[in-house]
């Protein structure tokens, strides 16, 4: 086969891009934990004396890490003046650790990727699954701050409305349940929505409940919210009227006992809100930034842990609307839609 050097010098290009990006989600991570981009915030131009000031860092550090970012887009560089600056749309992405698109505290996933990667090879090779808790403990943190900031931005404002009379309930008082909510922010952001209503947080990962207790009472609504180590099909209660599901059903060995258990500990008239990755049901239609970050995630995350439970269906996080669905069909329920969707998250409505 003759090399077309056209196309190969694109492709090169193209790796040598993805190379500089992992490269570049260290000097991100440094750039939080230094609080570098929050000594930029609304300040202008800056001189890197200046950043290493407020920063309180080195100062000939941080003018090469001023010049890595500068290069990747990061931030902007005056060359006039030889000075630096983070725009405001910059910082919502990199500085407002509040803000629904904080990304920096997601590189924390990737670093535990690359901690676990000879798991992952032994997996490969036998086909056995990797259990969530296996994992380095930068995922599960990395894990609860990304999504956390999604939830904050959405779940409370848009993704509990667009489920029929949800609201209303959980305003009057409801009894929720929220299955595989691992640091809990899920929970305590409904609970703090909703004093009325009372919220039961559950998964099978000690230290993760144990971290959702602190986040719940540094919050302020221990009074309202319990967490208990459990799994999808053995959570205590009945007649909830919400189950939730936040990104958690793919990683779940056996989804369709989970759906079948939920439709159990439902109320008659209850709802389950199923928040997934946003997927085609075709895999032509995820072939994309978003369908990469999943399907890499997916590889030796999601199906890892689902694989090493019983069953070990492992739907992968790019499953999409249909295969979900049928999930829950499969479990008992009459009625699934979709609810709404972003870019980022579908959002599935189930009715008994």
């Amino acid at each position: 086969m003759r090399i077309d050097e056209t196309k190969l010098d694109l492709f090169v290009g193209k790796a040598v891009e993805d190379l500089a990006a992992g490269y570049g989600g260290v000097m991100i991570s440094l750039g939080n934990r230094l609080g570098l981009y929050k000594a930029m915030n609304g300040g202008g131009p800056l001189s890197s004396v200046a950043v290493a000031r407020r920063s309180g860092c080195a100062e000939r550090y941080v003018r090469e890490w001023l010049n890595s970012q500068a290069a990747a887009g990061y931030i902007m560089y005056h060359a006039e003046t030889r000075t630096y600056e983070l725009s405001p749309e910059q910082a919502e992405v990199l500085a407002n650790d509040n803000s629904p698109v904080f990304m920096p505290t997601a590189w924390e996933i990737p670093a535990s990727m690359w901690f676990d990667e000879e798991q992952a090879v032994g997996a490969f090779r036998t086909g056995n699954g990797v259990p969530w808790g296996d994992h380095n403990s930068r995922l599960f943190c990395g894990t609860a701050a990304f999504f956390r900031n999604a939830y904050r931005g959405q779940l409370v404002q848009s993704w509990i409305p667009a489920l029929d009379g949800a609201e209303e309930k959980l305003k009057r008082g409801a009894r929720v349940a929220d299955v595989g909510c691992g640091h809990g922010h899920s929970t305590v952001l409904m609970a703090e929505a909703y004093p009325q209503s009372h919220f039961y947080g559950f998964d099978t990962h000690e230290g993760s409940i144990e971290i959702a207790r602190r986040n719940a009472e540094e919050a302020g609504v221990a009074d309202r919210v319990q967490f208990e180590a459990m799994g999808a099909q053995d959570y205590p209660g009945s007649d909830y009227d919400l189950i939730c599901f936040f990104d958690c059903l793919h990683d779940l060995g056996d989804p369709v006992g989970a759906a079948r258990y939920a439709a159990g500990a439902l109320a008659r008239d209850g709802a389950v809100m199923l928040v997934e990755p946003f997927a085609e049901d075709d895999v032509s239609g995820n072939l994309n930034t978003i369908g990469r970050l999943s399907y890499s995630a997916s590889t030796v995350l999601c199906c890892a842990h689902s694989l090493s439970e019983e069953v070990g269906l492992a739907l992968g996080a790019q499953a999409g609307a249909a295969r979900l669905s049928s999930v829950f069909t499969e479990g008992g329920f009459g009625n699934m839609q979709v609810a709404m969707k972003t870019p980022l998250n579908l959002i599935l409505e189930g009715r008994l």
